[in-house]
């Protein structure tokens, strides 16, 4: 059960993070809350992320996350890291835009907790309805299917593209690869030295997020 104090100290933090487009630092904590102890910052985010409302890094000072939970007892829409950008066309590497959020609108039934959003550059994937400098929202995973879109780190960057698995063949055995969605690009085919980070789940369009094809 949520307290006042605590339910406060989450919106402080929701409210920093929409404003700013990062989460506070504890000095920005203790003024936002009126107390000069960061002692009683540390108890009430450890209560805070024993209820599962927060997640923290102890690698940052800015190292605070909204959970879902959080969002919900808030009655607020989610805010999801942006990480950079990335590509649907040649590959190249995803830049990484520390502490920089977004907010999205809770009609993503899929949104979880490890989720984010990635702007793309590129041609390959129109024919599944996204476009140059669409922003996609992405749900870290391990395991996938064949036909689900993906956001996969290669030997030259990163990239966005389906990944296809074909069952082995009397003559062949199985394989996987990653196939644009556009005629002008070769297939990729999946070595060692390519990673399946996450699944594209999402896309932004008109200001909506959109189901992926």
């Amino acid at each position: 059960m949520i307290t006042q104090r605590q339910k406060q100290l989450l919106q402080i933090i929701y409210d920093y993070i929409k404003d700013t487009g990062y989460p506070p630092t504890f000095k920005e904590l203790r003024e936002s809350l009126g107390v000069v102890s960061n002692q009683s910052i540390i108890d009430l985010l450890e209560k805070l992320e024993k209820q599962k409302f927060i997640k923290k890094s102890e690698a940052s000072a800015r190292g605070l996350a909204i959970l879902p939970l959080g969002n919900k007892i808030l009655g607020q829409m989610p805010l999801i890291p942006f990480l950079g950008n990335t590509t649907a066309g040649l590959p190249m590497e995803a830049l990484e835009i520390t502490g920089e959020w977004k907010q999205v609108s809770p009609e993503i039934k899929e949104l979880k907790n490890n989720v984010f959003i990635l702007k793309v550059f590129g041609d390959s994937m129109i024919n599944a309805g996204i476009e140059n400098e669409d922003m996609v929202l992405v749900q870290e995973q391990k395991e996938f299917v064949s036909g689900d879109i993906v956001f996969a780190k290669i030997e030259d960057g990163s990239t966005i593209k389906r990944f296809v698995k074909v069952s082995a063949s009397k003559n062949k055995p199985p394989f996987a690869y990653l196939k644009p969605e556009n005629p002008k690009y070769k297939n990729i085919p999946i070595t060692k030295d390519i990673e399946l980070k996450g699944k594209v789940i999402s896309i932004l369009k008109n200001g909506y997020w959109m189901p992926i094809k």
